[in-house]
């Protein structure tokens, strides 16, 4: 199973809309024999890659899946029923799919005489496709916050300057969290401050994540801006009684909200066009404004061993006033990446 986690990985950033999944198949003596993953939306799925890699083997074997094979016809066949066809005796699955149009596989699989475990790694199973769960038990995107910062917590020195207070290994990790996500978000304040580029470098074979900035007042992205090159595809959100500088067919209008625009709008806007996972790039003000929403799923913080001692601060806002309404988070994992420390972590349900 941790093969096929490790597997189902390679698959973020290109299966949108569709779950990350991975799958072994082991022949009746217990023998690896055939590996698969979902590698795109409308291709195969990993139980199919799995099953024509591991041929007559897989007669008698057993298929360790990340996900609850699905259960019926979309752009593709059942795996349920590709498993029974390939004589499997014996499904292990990580993840139970929530899924109403494909769940039932593992019904299928048991009605058809085959003994199906659930459960394996779930935890594990489940933090690899938070996205796509999310997607289908909330309906909206996953979304990570992504900061660096000081290890006194600012984000520039007290001049705005910010350029570099992590490393170039931090720089480049970012890169892979931008070709995990299918869509990477910042604000207007950080589009006329650094006029960043969005799109994702030094990572082979990456698809490039649709890039969005919300322009509440349709003023920071002017012609010649870097994220409108062609380096992949641009969304810019603007106020509905906005008079932008710059617009395109990819230009949306949203409702206005406090201090900027209608954040859950904005992630409705992005589902339906097929984005599960949002990366969060934008400064402060735009990261306050999804906390406040309550649509920060997880938080990937870069922390730089330097002290500036005055400057912004990561967070600004959230509609936090007191201790007792401090979102708590639970660490996941913690890295050194060259010099700094990156900390990733997700946030702790509140108890009621």
């Amino acid at each position: 199973m941790r093969r096929a986690l490790t597997l189902a990985a390679r698959g973020l950033g290109s299966t949108s809309p569709n779950p990350v999944v991975g799958c072994v198949v082991l022949d009746a003596a217990g023998e690896s024999v055939g590996e698969g993953w979902h590698q795109r939306a409308g291709g195969p799925h990993a139980e199919v890659h799995a099953l024509r890699a591991a041929g007559e083997r897989a007669r008698g074997g057993t298929a360790v899946v990340t996900l609850e094979p699905c259960n019926h016809t979309g752009r593709t066949g059942p795996c349920a029923q590709a498993l029974i066809d390939a004589g499997i005796a014996r499904v292990v699955y990580a993840v139970g799919d929530p899924n109403p149009t494909a769940t039932g596989g593992a019904h299928t699989l048991r009605a058809a005489g085959i003994p199906v475990e659930q459960g394996l790694l779930e935890a594990e199973a489940a933090e690899g496709n938070a996205a796509w769960l999310t997607s289908v038990r909330l309906g909206r995107p996953h979304v990570t916050w992504k900061y660096a910062a000081t290890l006194d917590g600012r984000i520039a020195a007290a001049d705005g300057t910010s350029r570099w207070i992590t490393s170039a290994e931090a720089r480049a990790d970012v890169h892979r969290l931008r070709a995990e996500c299918d869509a990477v978000v910042v604000g207007s304040g950080t589009q006329r401050a650094d006029d960043p580029h969005l799109a994702v470098r030094g990572i082979e074979g990456a698809v490039q994540p649709l890039r969005v900035v919300l322009d509440t007042n349709g003023t920071a992205v002017t012609p010649g801006a870097r994220v409108l090159d062609d380096a992949a595809p641009t969304l810019i959100a603007v106020a509905e009684d906005a008079a932008p500088a710059y617009a395109t067919e990819e230009t949306v209008r949203l409702p206005r909200a406090e201090g900027g625009l209608d954040i859950p709008t904005l992630l409705d806007v992005l589902h339906a066009r097929g984005v599960r996972s949002v990366l969060l790039e934008g400064g402060p003000t735009l990261a306050g404004a999804f906390v406040a929403a309550g649509a920060v799923d997880r938080v990937v913080g870069y922390l730089a061993p330097v002290l500036l001692g005055a400057g912004p601060a990561a967070l600004t806002g959230g509609g936090i006033t007191t201790i007792t309404e401090a979102l708590r988070l639970d660490v996941s994992e913690t890295v050194r990446i060259g010099p700094d420390l990156r900390i990733t972590a997700t946030l702790v349900a509140k108890e009621h």
